[in-house]
């Protein structure tokens, strides 16, 4: 089992009096813990007019963790496929893969806010069909040659050789938990990311799916099953659930609010309990146990993106936290 962390979303609370720059260093400065602290991967986030900040540049976020890390896998967790210019975004990521030397993995969702399909200006009916575009013209793009996709739409001639060409090309996996979404990761993804929303047995489900799939179609290849969970480290499960627990609602409530459309003052009670239980916190002997259970269901090579950060919780304590995960959790699994 691999263990990364994340996901950096730089969202600013508003009891938090701190400058955007300040929160942008602090991204840096556990990307550079959470590679020292050699856990396998760490994430940036994407979401676009919101009133906290939260990031938008996925991109950018990603070319400074590259110069702030040696060994880590960086990536998007995940990227929103229906609003780029997916050439631009392949030139993007290639500057970023070959920044980090080959350390660059790209995922992709194909979104669901309305306020970013209208700003953008990118129909919603559209997301599905230009998510398989942007896959397709990111493969077209890194290979060597010509880009060689008749893009519907993006205006690229197919005959068009785009660079910087990274080596072999950061692998491309998308995220989603309805059934069509696992497919289609099953289909054009070189792995799938299970939302933290999802029960284990719910993952398990998908991933028994996901090979299923790709053993009927006759898909080879690599495939590889990313798992988002919410979790912290301290030195009891009340110690940790206290350090997590004020950024951990408030990025709860602010993905409610998204998904329901309204303001939300305060999650339900019923619903904190759920979140509270959901969550994988503890010592690390705690926190070992549940990850372990993981691997029981879903295998050894499946990928936990344990989300640890928080947002106004503390540098200190995120950084703590990766690093005994570093230490007391990644070795043992």
């Amino acid at each position: 089992m691999d263990l990364g962390t994340g996901l950096f979303t730089c969202q600013r609370r508003p009891d938090d009096d701190r400058s955007h720059e300040a929160i942008y260093d602090e991204l840096l400065e556990l990307g550079g813990a959470i590679d020292d602290a050699g856990l396998a991967s760490a994430w940036a986030s994407e979401h676009h007019f919101t009133d906290d900040g939260y990031l938008s540049g996925t991109m950018p976020a990603l070319g400074a963790l590259a110069a702030a890390t040696d060994d880590v896998t960086i990536g998007t967790c995940i990227a929103l496929a229906p609003l780029y210019d997916a050439v631009r975004l392949a030139e993007d990521a290639a500057t970023v893969d070959l920044l980090s030397n080959g350390r660059l993995a790209v995922g992709c969702s194909i979104g669901y806010r309305d306020a970013e399909f209208e700003n953008f200006g990118v129909p919603k009916e559209e997301r599905v069909a230009r998510t398989e575009e942007t896959v397709d013209l990111l493969r077209g793009a890194w290979s060597e040659g010509p880009v060689g996709v008749d893009a519907e739409f993006h205006d690229i001639d197919p005959g068009t050789t785009v660079t910087p060409k990274p080596a072999g090309g950061p692998p491309i996996f998308l995220g989603g938990a309805a059934r069509p979404a696992v497919r289609r990761a099953a289909r054009v993804g070189d792995g799938w990311c299970a939302p933290s929303s999802l029960s284990l047995a719910g993952v398990r489900k998908r991933v028994e799916d996901i090979r299923r799939v790709r053993d009927e179609e006759g898909l080879d290849g690599e495939f590889q099953v990313y798992v988002l969970a919410h979790g912290f480290v301290g030195d009891s499960r009340e110690d940790a659930w206290e350090s997590m627990r004020d950024g951990y609602f408030y990025l709860q409530r602010r993905y409610a609010e998204w998904y329901e459309g309204e303001a939300i003052d305060e999650l339900p009670e019923e619903r904190r309990s759920e979140l509270r239980d959901d969550a994988v916190f503890g010592t690390p002997d705690d926190v070992v146990a549940e990850l372990e259970r993981y691997g029981e269901a879903l295998g050894d090579d499946v990928h936990v993106i344990l989300r640890t950060y928080y947002p106004g919780i503390g540098t200190d304590a995120m950084v703590d936290c990766v690093e005994r995960l570093g230490a007391d959790v990644a070795p043992r699994l």
